[in-house]
């Protein structure tokens, strides 16, 4: 602004010396304009100096409150990557941990389904073997069916010829007793 107004009041002592016509003024009058506008230059740079040292001030400030901020995000970035890594690692064991457990159980079911197929082999082989036991056992009691028929049968038999030997004993009794 003071500048500004060197600046103006250089111009109107040109000008105002210039309307008088005289060379001598005229050549003060520039002179002097000549070392007002020097004046402003040096007003001009030094706010330019005191500005742009002001706005280094500013960017120096915002870079160490970045620098903060930036050191304060790395520890907080460094204090979330350790809690992941743990979360990971326990994540990770969990995982391992299934997985074998996954195992076993799978080994454990195969077993279970050998065994299974090893009991269904000797119920399978235990029924035929009861289904033989069945057939023999129909046909020991159809023999033994039969069997009693023919001891009834030979009973029968044993009766006649035991009549008959009785009969037969009779006779020759009363034979014996006939006087001959």
């Amino acid at each position: 602004m003071v500048a500004a107004l060197l600046i103006a009041l250089a111009a109107l002592a040109v000008a105002g010396t210039a309307v008088t016509g005289s060379w001598v003024l005229v050549t003060i009058a520039g002179a002097g304009a000549v070392v007002l506008g020097a004046a402003a230059l040096k007003i001009s740079h030094s706010e330019l100096l005191d500005s742009r040292q002001e706005a280094a001030r500013d960017r120096a400030a915002q870079a160490q409150a970045y620098a903060e901020l930036t050191e304060a995000r790395t520890a907080e970035n460094v204090e979330f990557a350790a809690d992941m890594t743990g979360k990971v690692a326990k994540r990770d064991a969990t995982i391992a941990r299934l997985e074998k457990r996954l195992g076993d159980a799978a080994s454990e079911l195969a077993e279970a389904r050998r065994e299974l197929a090893d009991q269904r082999d000797l119920t399978d082989e235990a029924q035929r073997a009861a289904d033989r036991l069945t057939q023999r056992l129909a046909d020991a009691d159809e023999r033994a069916g039969q069997a009693v028929v023919r001891v009834a049968e030979l009973e029968a038999e044993v009766d006649v010829l035991t009549s008959q030997i009785h009969a037969l004993e009779a006779q020759a009794r009363t034979q014996a007793r006939r006087p001959a």
